[in-house]
């Protein structure tokens, strides 16, 4: 049998034209598949906001600085690297160098309609007390609690620091509490946990209302960051063990 070389343009035509129908089908479900997934983990969130349950944490300083909290969040990696290089890399990693973190503090200032921070080239902790957190515990080379208070629903928030004997009992109203571990365990000479926890509480029901829904639309960003964190801290920690 023979086929005309029209029939053979048109064959190819043809496919092309479903391909680029399947390629537009595929974008069109992919774009409406982030806002309608986004819609139904914060619908989850919702529901979920305040019933953590109480548990032990890895630090026990959690649970003299937040016993109870509206929402906890506990990450972690293992990394091939001594306890202390691990923290020592967490303690100074870059995140604003890292593009997924960029974005996202992007699409928040867009979204709130916020002021660019100022971009400083201080290390990770040295950032976060520079913008108002404070130090409430620490053990050098192995783990640090940070604890600020803030309006997270703010566009441009602003933290403040309150002092590690008050922490625990301040409860001013409009507030969140905010207490952040950062820290790294030993599992051997050349392997280590790194590990952070976050547990905030509202001090008031009008701010709890107005977090709860923060949280629910934010929150995926928030623990995205996390998770970035803890890649950055991992390569730079190996990187540094593997050049020792």
């Amino acid at each position: 049998m023979i086929v005309s070389p029209r029939t053979v343009i048109h064959h190819v035509t043809m496919t092309r034209q479903t391909v680029r129908r399947w390629i537009a089908i595929g974008l069109c479900a992919l774009v409406l598949a982030l806002p309608l997934g986004w819609a139904a983990y914060a619908v989850v969130t919702w529901s979920s906001f305040g019933r953590v349950p109480i548990r032990a944490a890895p630090d026990s300083a959690m649970m003299r600085y937040m016993p109870r909290y509206d929402i906890a969040e506990l990450h972690q990696t293992r990394v091939a690297a001594p306890a202390a290089v691990t923290y020592q890399a967490a303690y100074e990693m870059d995140l604003q160098g890292s593009g997924v973190v960029h974005a996202i503090f992007r699409a928040r200032e867009v979204l709130l309609r916020a002021t660019p921070p100022r971009r400083t080239d201080s290390s990770f902790v040295s950032e976060l007390r520079s913008i108002g957190w404070g130090v409430l515990e620490e053990t050098p080379g192995r783990r640090i609690v940070l604890g600020a208070v803030t309006q997270p629903w703010e566009a441009n928030v602003v933290f403040r620091a309150i002092p590690a004997r008050d922490y625990a009992a301040f409860d001013s109203a409009g507030y969140v509490k905010i207490v952040v571990t950062l820290a790294a365990d030993s599992l051997g000479p050349r392997a280590s946990r790194l590990w952070t926890e976050t547990r905030a509480v509202a001090t008031d029901d009008a701010s709890r209302a107005k977090f709860r829904r923060y949280w629910s639309i934010f929150s995926p960003g928030i623990l995205l960051i996390r998770s970035e964190a803890l890649r950055v801290a991992r390569r730079e920690a190996e990187r540094a063990a593997a050049a020792r």
